[in-house]
């Protein structure tokens, strides 16, 4: 009998959930490609590991970025491959819930559930992140209360108020971790002269990122090539110039979780102050990151347990109750 399956279709990872099992896949949405055969040569962990490190005729590519799938084709080459790993077959079809951004268009919903019908689906519902992630965490969202949840992915960073089992408020901006570690590459180019890449870039970012001023600041070795002579050279690097090199991106995210508090209705305003604004996502691990946003919003900010998987385990709670949960798909079949 087929599994209904959860995907969290995320711009940085893919995760899915198989009812009655749990998470049963976790890897990075990486495909690596031979251009000279088009042939598919690695999914996941190991083709993240290609990244940067490829012959011509071979890439590794992203087939979301910012929350949008940037080629159908490959995008439905990686969603059928991970439904392969995962046991799907033509004998055993399941029905698949996909957990998409809020901000998502008409034509990319049509494009994610066609890629997951053509990759062995019977059926593909979408579900909005914000209310998976809202799901996931274990708030009360069919009360009449305020839950208000930030999910900030690698490509989009979505903030919405929820309540009574819908959302209220949302704002969302095509920005995320990604960001982050480009300005990271930007920054370290322009103020030391060294090329550094999207892997090494993200490492700073997590060995020493900040959103907001340490107790004690961190320093970290990085390794690039200079662009003068073209040969590696090592600096070092600290977190106050790293906080330096993302405060753009940072920013944006703040102003648009200002903007989201700024539509909530007073009484549903009035909750917060009490229940708090939960944080997800990958990027929201970034350090200070719930400090500074509650500084900013003058509104308690935590960080969800299980901030990776919160959207999956939430669109994963959906399945397990699909016939009672349903009305939370998005409007409409595709």
């Amino acid at each position: 009998m087929a599994r209904d399956l959860a995907i969290d279709l995320g711009t940085a990872n893919t995760l899915v959930y198989a009812r009655g099992e749990g998470i049963i896949f976790n890897e990075p949405s990486v495909i690596a490609l031979n251009q000279r055969t088009n042939d598919v040569l690695a999914v996941g962990e190991e083709a993240w590991h290609m990244i940067g490190r490829t012959p011509s005729h071979i890439v590794a590519v992203r087939p979301l970025r910012q929350g949008a799938i940037t080629d159908f084709d490959i995008t439905q080459r990686m969603i059928r491959l991970v439904l392969q790993q995962v046991g799907v077959n033509r004998f055993n079809r399941p029905r698949v819930v996909i957990c998409v951004p809020s901000a998502i268009t008409a034509v990319e919903r049509r494009a994610v559930t066609e890629a997951a019908r053509r990759a062995g689906a019977a059926d593909a519902r979408l579900l909005e992140q914000p209310m998976a992630a809202a799901i996931g965490a274990g708030l009360p969202i069919n009360e009449p209360l305020g839950n208000m949840v930030i999910d900030i992915g690698g490509g989009t960073s979505e903030t919405a108020l929820i309540s009574l089992g819908g959302v209220v408020a949302i704002q969302a901006v095509r920005l995320g971790s990604f960001d982050l570690d480009a300005s990271i590459q930007v920054w370290v180019r322009r103020e030391h002269g060294i090329a550094v890449g999207e892997q090494t870039a993200e490492q700073i970012k997590l060995t020493i990122g900040s959103a907001y001023p340490l107790d004690e600041e961190l320093a970290a070795e990085v390794r690039g090539r200079e662009l003068m002579t073209g040969l590696p050279k090592t600096i070092v690097l600290t977190s106050s110039e790293i906080r330096d090199a993302i405060t753009e991106p940072v920013r944006t995210i703040v102003d648009s979780v200002v903007a989201c508090l700024g539509e909530a209705p007073p009484e549903l305003a009035q909750d917060l102050i009490l229940s708090g604004i939960h944080l997800v996502g990958g990027g929201g691990l970034l350090r200070g990151l719930d400090q500074l946003l509650a500084d900013e919003t003058e509104v308690p900010v935590s960080r969800v347990a299980q901030a990776l998987e919160c959207v999956v385990l939430g669109a994963g709670h959906v399945i397990e109750s699909y016939d009672a949960l349903k009305v939370m798909f998005m409007d409409g079949r595709t």
